[in-house]
C-alpha cells in the first residue's frame, strides 16, 4: 500500500511533477525533506523560532487540476502567478487557506505602506550612485573649464583658449567608463558570492583611496590613473543599485525604485553642474577643479554608517541556501502591520521566491544538461546567452547603451559643443546647469504622468523617435553660417534632447535591465548591460573630441547627423525588438520568454494559471489549467494598465 499524504509529510517527503515530466515520464517522483526546493521548513540554518510555522509545498498533478478548474480564478497582473499549489502542513492535513503561499495583488500605495522600510535600503543603496553622476560629467565638462585646461592642456586655440588635445581628451574620458566596465564585469560573480551589502561596502572603501589620486594629480599622466581606479568601485554601483531595488520590492513599486537609481545620478549631475557653475566665476586657480574632486569624499562618510544596517537580499540568501536568513530578511523589509492588513505574508513572498528560483534553475539545467540545485548559485555570465536567456540579455544591453547611442555623449555633456559653437564660459555653465534641471523635471515628469498610465514601450519608442528628430535638426543648422543665435537655438535644442531623453530611456535603460533578466541571473544581466553602457560609451568617447576638436574634424553643428543615425538605428531596433514588461511579475516574464512570444504580444498576452512547470524543447512551459474563465478579466486589468 502507498504511503499517505499525511505519512509521507510525516517521513519528510514531498512530490514533485515538474522534474518528471521534465524527462518525459509524466510521473511523480518523491524527494527527501533537504532536496526539496520548494520547501519552506528545512532551516538547517539554525532559525528554531519558526519550527511551527513549518510548511511544504503540494504540487498537483495536471490531471488533479483540469478536475478542479475556477473559472473565477484571478490572473496574474502585479502580483506573483498563481501556482495553484496545495500547502500541506507538518501533520500532513491541507491548510484552511489554498492561497496561503500566494501573494496578493499591490496597488502602489499599498506596496509602499508594506515596504516603506525596504524602499528606504533602496534609496541608501541607489544613494552611491551620486558619486558616478557626479564624476562622469564632472571630467567631461572640465574640457571646458579654464583653470583645468590651463594645468593639463596641451595647445592653445586661435581664440587664445587653452585646448587638450583630442587624443587625451578621449583617454581621460574613457578611463573612468573603463574603470566601471571591469569593475561592473567583477561585481557579477562577486555579489552572487558575497551578497550585494559586503560589495558595496568594500566599493566605497576602495573609492575613499582612490579619490586621492584625482584630488592630488599632479600630472595629466596621474589623473589618468586615479580616473580609472576610480571606475572600479563605481561600476559597481551601478550595477548593484537597480539589481538590488529589484530584489526588495514588489512588483508595484520596480520600476520607480530601479528608476530611482537614475535620479541619483541626475543629482550627482546637478550637483556637479552646480559647483563648476560657481567656481568658474569665483576662482581662477588650481582649486577651482580640486574642490569638485575632494567633494567626492563626502558620499562615503554619509552612506558607509547607514549601510552597514541594511538587509541583504533575500533572493540572494535564497539562492545561496540561506532560507532562516531570507526570512528574516524579509521581515525586516516588511511593515508588519500594513502586512496584515493586505493580506501580505513573509511565507508567501519566500515561496514566491523560491518557486521562481527553481523554475529558473529547471530551464537552466535543461539547456546545460546537468542538473543545479535550488539552494546554491552556479550560474556563470556564459548562461546569458543560453536558450531564452540570450533574447533577455540583448533586450537589457540594448536599453542601456541606447542611453549612449541616443546621443548622450554630444547632447548631455554638452557644454564643450557650446564652446566650439561660439558662447561664452559664462554661459555655457548656466545652459549646463539648466539642463541638469530640465533632466531632474523629466525624471519627475516620467514618474508621475507617464509611467504609472503607459507601458515601457511606447515611451522608449516615443522618445527615441523625439530625440532623433532632435539631433537631425541640430544637424540642419549646423549647415546654417554660423552667429550667435544659430549657437542659442542649437544648444536650447540639447536642452530639449535632454528633457525629451530624461522622460524615456534615461530611466528605462536602468528600470529595463533590472526588471527583464531572470531572477537568477538578474545580477549578471545587468552587470552585462552597464557593461553594453561602457563599451557604447568607450567607443562614442573617442569619437566625440575628434568630430569636435578644432584640431581634428570640427563638425560643430552638423556632429547632430551622426548622432541622429545611431539614434534612428536603436528605433528600428526597440520596434521590432522591444518588449512590453510593464505590471508582470517574473514568474510571468518567465514564462512568456520561455514560450518565446512575439515583442508585439507581450502586452496582451495571457500568462495561465499554472499548477507547475514543465521543461520542454523550447525551454520552461507552464502545466496549466484551462484559463478561459479569467480572460475576461485578464483582458480588463491589460487595458486598465
Amino acid at each position: 500500500m502507498p504511503a499517505s499524504t499525511a505519512d509521507k509529510a510525516k517521513k519528510g517527503l514531498v512530490t514533485e511533477t515538474a522534474r518528471g515530466q521534465a524527462n518525459g515520464q509524466g510521473n511523480v517522483r518523491e524527494l527527501p525533506e533537504e532536496e526539496d526546493t520548494f520547501a519552506l521548513a528545512s532551516d538547517s540554518d539554525g532559525d528554531v523560532s519558526d519550527t511551527n510555522d513549518e510548511m511544504r509545498i503540494h504540487t498537483p498533478e495536471k490531471d488533479e487540476v483540469d478536475d478542479d478548474i475556477d473559472d473565477d480564478a484571478p490572473s496574474e497582473r502585479q502580483g506573483l502567478v498563481d501556482r495553484s499549489v496545495e500547502v500541506v502542513a507538518n501533520d500532513g492535513r491541507p491548510l484552511a487557506e489554498n492561497t496561503a503561499l500566494v501573494e496578493p495583488d499591490l496597488d502602489v500605495r499599498t506596496a509602499l505602506r508594506v515596504y516603506r522600510k525596504a524602499v528606504f535600503w533602496c534609496l541608501v543603496t541607489s544613494a552611491c550612485v551620486i558619486m558616478e553622476g557626479y564624476d562622469m560629467i564632472l571630467i567631461g565638462n572640465f574640457f571646458a573649464f579654464p583653470p583645468f585646461a590651463a594645468k593639463y592642456g596641451q595647445f592653445v586655440d586661435d581664440a587664445g583658449q587653452h585646448q587638450l588635445s583630442p587624443a587625451w581628451m578621449a583617454a581621460l574620458s574613457n578611463a573612468a567608463p573603463l574603470g566601471c566596465f571591469v569593475g561592473t564585469w567583477f561585481n557579477g560573480p562577486l555579489v552572487a558570492r558575497f551578497g550585494h551589502k559586503r560589495v558595496l561596502l568594500a566599493a566605497l572603501g576602495t573609492l575613499s583611496g582612490t579619490i586621492f589620486l584625482t584630488f592630488f594629480a599632479p600630472t595629466i599622466t596621474v589623473l589618468l590613473i586615479g580616473e580609472l581606479l576610480c571606475g572600479l568601485p563605481w561600476g559597481i554601483f551601478a550595477s548593484s543599485a537597480p539589481a538590488y531595488a529589484s530584489e526588495l520590492l514588489p512588483t508595484a513599486l520596480r520600476s520607480y525604485l530601479t528608476s530611482w537609481t537614475n535620479m541619483c545620478f541626475i543629482v550627482g549631475q546637478l550637483i556637479s553642474a552646480a559647483v563648476l557653475a560657481i567656481l568658474v566665476d569665483t576662482r581662477h586657480d588650481e582649486w577651482a577643479f580640486r574642490i569638485p574632486f575632494g567633494l567626492q569624499w563626502l558620499w562615503p562618510v554619509l552612506i558607509v554608517p547607514i549601510l552597514v544596517f541594511a538587509p541583504e537580499s533575500p533572493w540572494h540568501l535564497v539562492r545561496t541556501g540561506r532560507r532562516a536568513a531570507a526570512r528574516q530578511s524579509l521581515r525586516r523589509l516588511q511593515s508588519p502591520a500594513a502586512a496584515v492588513a493586505a493580506g501580505v505574508s513573509v511565507e508567501a513572498t519566500l515561496a514566491t521566491i523560491e518557486r521562481t528560483n527553481n523554475l529558473e534553475v529547471a530551464e537552466a539545467s535543461h539547456h546545460q544538461h546537468h542538473s543545479s540545485q535550488g539552494g546554491g548559485d552556479d550560474a556563470t555570465y556564459w548562461d546569458c546567452f543560453r536558450g531564452t536567456e540570450l533574447r533577455r540579455t540583448e533586450i537589457a544591453c540594448m536599453a542601456f547603451a541606447a542611453q549612449v547611442l541616443a546621443g548622450a555623449p554630444f547632447a548631455y555633456n554638452s557644454t564643450y559643443f557650446f564652446q566650439q559653437v561660439g558662447l561664452a564660459t559664462h554661459t555655457t555653465y548656466l545652459l549646463n546647469t539648466g539642463g541638469t534641471l530640465l533632466a531632474l523635471a523629466g525624471t519627475l515628469v516620467n514618474w508621475f504622468a507617464l509611467m504609472p498610465r503607459y507601458g515601457r514601450r511606447p515611451i522608449f519608442v516615443g522618445g527615441m523617435a523625439v530625440m532623433t528628430s532632435l539631433l537631425a535638426t541640430v544637424g540642419f543648422l549646423g549647415l546654417v553660417p554660423e552667429s550667435r543665435a544659430i549657437g542659442l537655438v542649437q544648444a536650447s535644442l540639447t536642452l530639449a534632447w535632454t528633457l525629451a531623453f530624461q522622460l524615456s530611456v534615461g530611466q528605462l535603460g536602468w528600470a529595463l535591465p533590472a526588471e527583464v533578466g531572470s531572477t537568477r541571473l538578474r545580477q549578471r544581466t545587468v552587470c552585462l548591460a552597464r557593461n553594453a553602457y561602457y563599451l557604447s560609451s568607450l567607443l562614442a568617447n573617442v569619437a566625440q573630441p575628434y568630430l569636435l576638436n578644432p584640431g581634428a574634424l570640427d563638425l560643430k553643428g552638423t556632429v547632430g547627423f551622426v548622432w541622429a543615425v545611431l539614434a534612428g538605428l536603436v528605433l528600428v531596433w526597440a520596434i521590432f525588438r522591444l518588449p512590453e514588461t510593464k505590471g508582470r511579475s517574473y514568474e510571468a516574464l518567465d514564462w512568456l520568454f520561455a514560450q518565446r512570444t512575439p515583442t508585439w504580444k507581450f502586452a496582451t498576452a495571457k500568462v495561465p494559471i499554472g499548477a507547475g512547470t514543465a521543461v520542454e524543447e523550447g525551454g520552461v512551459a507552464a502545466v496549466h489549467r484551462n484559463d478561459e474563465g479569467d480572460s475576461h478579466e485578464m483582458e480588463r486589468l491589460v487595458q486598465n494598465s
